[in-house]
């Protein structure tokens, strides 16, 4: 099978899985580019609730395909950030579930979810260092508001390769998972949300991500979508609520 990103929807979860076995699921160019239109499409699809990105067999993203950085065209780090800022970007959740090598573009990615679940043998690691090429600035800044200055900096400096446990001290990780825990326990969190207001999701990105500006045009979603009195009216009544509003197509 040709290196490619393979989607499945179920019961409102789209699973995205890195699909290039032969060199630990690296990134072509082709996959860079083939994210941010796949993530639009799923952004506008109101089956759609929350999106799991991993990757195929035993390894999440080992980072870019070497191989690709020769050929001649776009430059293979635009693409990356392109997808870097799709991913962040996206509207609903978006999970990382993380076993094996998770360096180099493949953290950029994890990075750019909104959450990381990790099995208790991954191994995380930024490494441009060992190229000699330059970590983009939006990518270190993400990097920066997730972990600190000091960890952002010693994962540039050194390119060195950390244990699940160390990225789950720094805040890399969100949660570390025993062997054979990892699939179970993502498919039930996102169950969680897919059970959830997207409403106050949508509305929580943004402002984590800075813009408080938008707070009075979420106030009036709330009151115009209904979503505030399905709530209200859900717990009453002691229901689960049936949450409608999805984010605009």
């Amino acid at each position: 099978m040709e290196p490619q990103l393979l989607l499945t929807v179920a019961d409102g979860v789209a699973t995205v899985v890195i699909h290039h076995p032969a060199k630990r699921n690296a990134m072509t160019a082709g996959m860079w580019r083939e994210l941010p239109p796949l993530l639009g499409r799923l952004a506008a699809d109101p089956a759609v609730r929350v999106l799991v990105l991993t990757g195929a067999g035993g390894t999440f993203c080992a980072g870019a395909d070497i191989s690709s950085l020769r050929e001649p065209g776009e430059d293979p780090q635009s693409l990356a950030v392109r997808a870097e800022e799709a991913l962040t970007g996206f509207p609903k959740p978006a999970l990382a579930a993380v076993r094996g090598h998770c360096v180099g573009g493949g953290c950029q990615l994890a990075v750019a979810c909104d959450l990381r679940f990790a099995d208790e043998g991954a191994v995380f690691g930024v490494t441009p260092a060992r190229l000699g090429i330059i970590y983009p600035p939006s990518s270190t800044r993400r990097l920066t508001e997730l972990v600190g200055p000091a960890a952002t900096k010693h994962l540039l400096f050194s390119a060195e390769l950390i244990d699940t446990d160390r990225a789950l001290r720094t805040g890399l990780v969100d949660e570390a998972l025993p062997a054979g825990e990892l699939d179970k326990r993502v498919a039930e969190f996102a169950r969680t949300l897919v059970s959830r207001s997207q409403l106050t999701q949508a509305a929580a990105k943004e402002f984590v991500s800075g813009r408080t500006d938008r707070a009075a045009h979420w106030a009036r979603q709330a009151r115009v979508s209904g979503e505030t009195a399905e709530g209200v009216a859900a717990f009453l009544e002691r229901r689960e609520p049936r949450f409608g509003w999805s984010p605009p197509g």
